[in-house]
């Protein structure tokens, strides 16, 4: 539906030439926001520079967020799909939106990325509020909700990591900052490569590890339920391929129309007065059977799916609440 009004919507997120266009989530609110009239400039996180300048009312120091930024118009033609204007220096204070929408690992680097927009939010609506992203890691978060988990630990302690495997012999192993189901291992209780797993990541990395309980209904299934903010609007359900632990749909995972259950709804009701509160207007859950596994508010995707299995219109639904939340800053500019 076309909007009320212009905005100005930087999207931070990774090389345009990069994405697929009948599967990307962040395409996909990009086409939503022009067809409602919305000017989009694109631009990647190493674009972006924090400086201290002087504004000329009054002299006041402050700093400003500015993104090497080129405007850019989308359609739904891969190898086609987006044309460029020339380059420039947006102020981000001066925009109405940016999506924060590159992909993870959630690093350093996009805990800065996090810091920097801060400066500029909620001023320009930052989505999701990136404070709340820096303090809502995906695996981290879901702990905040132990009722709705299956068996977890996180942990260096060998030790306890043993006594884990003991306790629940057939057992996932997670990398906590990862994405797209990189370095996940299941490990059953006669594997006898567990060891030499920890070697190898603790030698590379100062991190923890998840650990959980091998969910065997995943063969059924790996929930994807989009909430908008902290309403589920849609799920689709990813099925690992054969042979395969996973149900990433770049792994080989296949997606299926699927419906919620009233114990889809339960975990949603719980989680989602907290989501709306912290500012994440767009996440996607993973729910494993009766299990929330985990709970994705850097860059969730699964709209695209959702609307070839139901039509409903996520993209959409994400407009339309962010240009709600911007209706009332309008109303207080002079």
């Amino acid at each position: 539906m076309p909007a009320t009004r212009t905005l100005k919507v930087a999207v931070q997120m990774d090389p345009m030439e990069s994405i697929k266009v009948d599967a990307d989530s962040t395409f996909a609110l990009m086409l939503e926001a022009q067809a409602r009239g919305h000017a989009l400039w694109h631009y990647e996180v190493q674009n972006l520079s924090l400086r201290e300048g002087v504004r000329r009312e009054g002299e006041r120091r402050e700093e400003r967020l500015l993104a090497r930024a080129r405007p850019v118009q989308v359609r739904r033609e891969q190898g086609n799909h987006h044309r460029f204007g020339e380059r420039e220096l947006l102020d981000l204070a001066r925009l109405d939106v940016v999506l924060m929408r590159q992909d993870p690992p959630f690093d350093m680097a996009y805990i800065t990325a996090s810091h920097l927009l801060e400066h500029v939010h909620p001023g320009t609506l930052v989505v999701n509020d990136p404070v709340s992203v820096r303090n809502a890691p995906e695996k981290i978060m879901v702990t905040h909700f132990p009722e709705l988990m299956p068996p977890t630990l996180i942990s260096w302690d060998l030790e306890a990591i043993r006594a884990f495997r003991i306790e629940h012999k057939d057992i996932v192993v997670k990398p906590l900052f990862g994405n797209g189901g990189a370095g996940v291992f299941r490990i059953r209780e006669d594997d006898e490569n567990l060891a030499a797993l920890l070697e190898m990541h603790f030698m590379r990395s100062r991190e923890p590890l998840m650990f959980q309980r091998y969910e065997a209904s995943v063969r059924r299934g790996d929930k994807r339920i989009v909430l908008v903010d902290g309403e589920p609007l849609g799920a689709v359900n990813r099925v690992p391929a054969t042979g395969e632990a996973r149900s990433n749909m770049h792994v080989g995972g296949r997606a299926e129309k699927c419906t919620m259950s009233a114990r889809d709804h339960e975990i949603c009701a719980r989680i989602g007065p907290t989501l709306r509160a912290q500012g994440l207007i767009f996440v996607g859950i993973d729910v494993i059977g009766d299990w929330l596994t985990e709970i994705n508010v850097t860059s969730p995707t699964g709209i695209q799916e959702i609307q070839r299995f139901d039509g409903t219109n996520l993209a959409g639904a994400i407009w339309d609440c962010i240009e709600a939340k911007l209706a009332p800053q309008r109303r207080l500019l002079p």
